[in-house]
């Protein structure tokens, strides 16, 4: 099949991004895709954000910038604690030795996403310019992680961006069942008790759609980041008694 060629946003460091609205349609070779280059400064990646775009590219590639239509997102009040999930929470609640952290470990949950096998896929997309761009996003205080620790190790967690109530999922890994969903069902519960409306998923897979996300309309998906983010940024604590407000 033939597809007509749409004009390509070629960024120059100090150039803004294009409005997403001018991202490539979904009879094209790349549906979503917006501009490519730019850099990967705090200050690119809060602009990019802001306006409802993200960076995702594989090793050798151009830095390229997306904004997908239509949008996956989790809604916090929608989110699906499945009956094996919840008593699994159940579980690490009763183990002293298991516990949730909040950015306690960043450099360590973004390598372990990046290392981690993921089905149908060779090599990762969190490369390390990736890295050390969402490195200094944490250091700016707008990346964070949820940890999910037992025994005093590392055994799964998640890292994502937030500009003021706007929370935007990145990627996810676990070495032990289900650490990867008890760090996202923490994530959930701070959110919920914050007043986030919902978490940005990026891309449609049925891991995340089993959990109550589901696909909206890029201007839905704008019009909630302009009224997110001017709000007051959230507090990356994580209080125990989120879990129990989730498992009511």
């Amino acid at each position: 099949m033939r597809y007509p060629q749409p004009h390509l946003h070629q960024l120059g460091l100090n150039d803004p991004l294009p409005p997403p609205s001018m991202a490539w349609g979904a009879d094209t070779p790349a549906p979503g895709l917006l501009a490519v280059g730019g850099g990967l400064s705090v200050d690119r990646l809060l602009q990019a954000y802001g306006q409802s775009c993200f960076p995702w590219y594989s090793e050798g590639q151009p830095v390229m910038w997306w904004s997908p239509d239509p949008r996956m997102v989790l809604p916090v009040s929608q989110f699906r604690l499945h009956r094996s999930l919840r008593q699994h929470i159940k579980l690490f609640l009763k183990n002293p030795a298991a516990e949730i952290r909040i950015d306690t470990a960043f450099a360590q949950v973004i390598q372990a996403c990046a290392t981690a096998p993921r089905p149908g896929q060779n090599g990762t997309w969190i490369v390390p310019e990736m890295v050390r761009a969402y490195e200094a996003l944490h250091s700016a205080g707008h990346a964070h992680s949820v940890e999910t620790w037992v025994d005093g190790q590392l055994v799964g967690g998640l890292y994502c961006v937030a500009i003021g109530r706007a929370v935007f999922g990145e990627s996810m890994f676990a070495w032990q069942t289900n650490a990867s969903k008890l760090a996202l069902s923490a994530l959930t519960g701070l959110c919920q008790a914050q007043g986030v409306v919902m978490i940005d998923c990026q891309q449609n897979t049925a891991h995340l759609a089993s959990m109550g996300a589901h696909e909206i309309p890029r201007m839905a998906f704008l019009n909630h980041t302009a009224q997110a983010t001017p709000q007051a940024a959230l507090r990356w604590e994580f209080d125990p008694l989120y879990w129990h407000e989730l498992l009511e």
